[in-house]
């Protein structure tokens, strides 16, 4: 222990150090999908951080932490936007410095029960507030949410429909947080066992709390089911992409008369034209909505010929035409479809493949009849990856959810298995089935508890296929209470803050100088004989 302390006295080597154990958690995402590793992945970091020898050095470790977890998340950004990557890396990654000065705070030296109780509710409490910050859409959004690492756990997305993905990250960290007291404790050859038992009683009130959800919460009741139809053409490149595109989306959409669909979904940018610019196209999805006997859910990127601007819109056709159901992408992504203070960090556009000019916004979400009254909610893309907006299409009546998407830039990385795996967490929160179709994959299924309905269409299939999605009824304590982990979350930093405030203030000042001590004799001084 001596040698490691003296080897991490070293500011560099902390440093890089932090940013590599900030980086594991990555690890738990789609593609390695290691779930079980993020109930551990930061327990190196939260290590490094109580033995910070000042406050200062615990606010540095923190941000070099998340640096190395915003880098490592995003990692597949940097072929397109390059050196900004670490930009932003650096920027997010600061979220974390006060969370790093509240491990050392609450873990530094020996801590007692009492601080050890404290930290296993004020840390997850702390690192709650970092992701609630950085879910806002201009700094990135909700993409990687520690919590959105559990997508595949039954356990986890029936904690989901309770809590969100909020409540899986708040515990999440809650368990990071006592193995590293166990750990220590461990190290110290359990030189005092008290912080050890808040921790053992931290991982039991865990367990009892996964176990009671998974018991107790309500279940959706699948009722009915539609058969809705994926088309996805894969990739496609070179000149007059976006006409070969439409053409081998209506071959493949053709393909599915006779299969009594209800419903035909395509891609993210899947028509590249504007249709009241181009009536021959919306004839043509016409026609396809008669010979398959369903409506066409398509995704227009263009610049619109009624107002200015380019937008993003899924537009429903039936057999007559368009319907007059249209929904514009509200939230768009930051660099990709719009460059934040453009003024600024225009630059931006020189080194990377950002945004030439800002799409834009439309001002509210809309939730769409199909057919025989089933109703629809549209999202587009980066907007999955937002849990309140798919909560506030199931509450307004929304009985299947729909993402369509392009991962094309990142075809070879790991984002579009990530960027599928968010909607079975919003499935899940819901309770209500979500489709999440791509243009080059991954498109994926997923009934109301947020299990996989049939299969993946992979990053290498061009296909058409059916899926039989269940329609479920009644809401989720999710649905109905919405995020509520974060606002308790805030209110104990708000409640450690007034406590902390508090304790300052009454800290007693230090005492009035009394009088001057008698001198010390020496061995030569008498009473009779005093020393000079």
């Amino acid at each position: 222990m001596k040698w490691s302390g003296q080897w991490l006295a070293s500011p560099w080597r902390r440093s890089v150090i932090a940013v590599a154990v900030g980086a594991l958690p990555m690890l738990a995402f789609p593609a390695p999908s290691w779930w079980w590793f993020a109930w551990v992945a930061l327990v190196p970091w939260l290590l490094l951080l109580r033995t910070a020898p000042t406050g200062r050095r615990a606010l540095y470790d923190g941000w070099c932490g998340g640096f190395g977890f915003m880098l490592a998340v995003h990692h597949w950004l940097l072929p397109n936007l390059h050196v900004f990557t670490f930009v932003i890396a650096a920027l997010l990654g600061a979220l974390w410095a006060p969370w790093g000065w509240l491990v050392r705070r609450f873990l530094g030296g020996a801590p007692g029960a009492r601080r050890t109780a404290a930290a296993l509710l004020v840390l997850p409490s702390g690192w709650l507030a970092v992701e609630l910050v950085r879910s806002w859409e201009g700094l990135g959004g909700p993409w990687g949410m520690l919590g959105a690492s559990q997508w595949q756990q039954e356990a986890a997305l029936r904690l989901a429909s309770v809590g969100g993905v909020w409540l899986l990250s708040f515990l999440v960290v809650t368990v990071n947080v006592a193995v590293s007291v166990l750990v220590r404790a461990g190290l110290r050859r359990f030189a005092s066992p008290t912080p050890a038992l808040a921790a053992v009683a931290a991982l039991v009130l865990t367990s009892v709390a996964t176990t009671a959800a998974h018991v107790w919460s309500p279940r959706p009741g699948t009722d009915d089911r539609v058969r809705v139809a994926v088309v996805q053409p894969g990739v496609i490149s070179g000149p007059a992409s976006a006409d070969r595109r439409f053409d081998r989306e209506e071959r493949l959409t053709r393909g599915l008369v006779g299969q009594d669909v209800d419903l035909i979904v395509w891609g993210e940018s899947s028509v590249g034209f504007d249709l009241g610019d181009r009536p021959d196209l919306t004839r043509r999805l016409a026609a396809l909505s008669r010979e398959t006997g369903a409506e066409i859910l398509v995704n227009v990127d263009a610049r619109r010929s009624d107002r200015p601007g380019i937008y993003k819109s899924s537009v429903l056709v039936g057999p007559d035409g368009r319907t007059g159901d249209r929904y514009d992408k509200m939230r768009l992504v930051p660099f990709g479809e719009y460059v934040p203070a453009r003024s600024v960090l225009g630059w931006a556009t020189s080194v990377g493949e950002a945004a030439a000019e800002d799409r834009r916004r439309g001002t509210e979400q809309v939730v769409m009849t199909v057919g025989d009254g089933l109703r629809i909610g549209p999202m587009v893309c980066f907007e999955s990856a937002f849990p309140d907006l798919s909560r506030a299409l199931a509450r307004d009546g929304a009985d299947v959810l729909i993402a369509q998407s392009a991962t094309s830039t990142f075809q070879q990385s790991w984002a579009p298995a990530q960027h599928a795996s968010l909607a079975a967490l919003r499935a899940a929160e819901t309770g209500r089935s979500m489709v999440h179709t791509t243009l080059t994959g991954v498109s994926a299924v997923y009934d109301p508890s947020g299990h996989r309905v049939g299969s993946w269409l992979g990053t290498d299939e061009s296909a058409a296929r059916v899926y039989e999605v269940p329609l479920a009824d009644g809401v989720t304590p999710y649905a109905r209470l919405g995020a509520w982990p974060v606002y308790a979350a805030l209110l104990v930093l708000v409640g450690y803050g007034l406590a902390e405030g508090t304790r300052r203030v009454r800290r007693p000042g230090r005492r009035a100088p009394g009088p001057p001590a008698p001198p010390a004799r020496t061995v030569r001084e008498s009473p009779a004989r005093p020393a000079r």
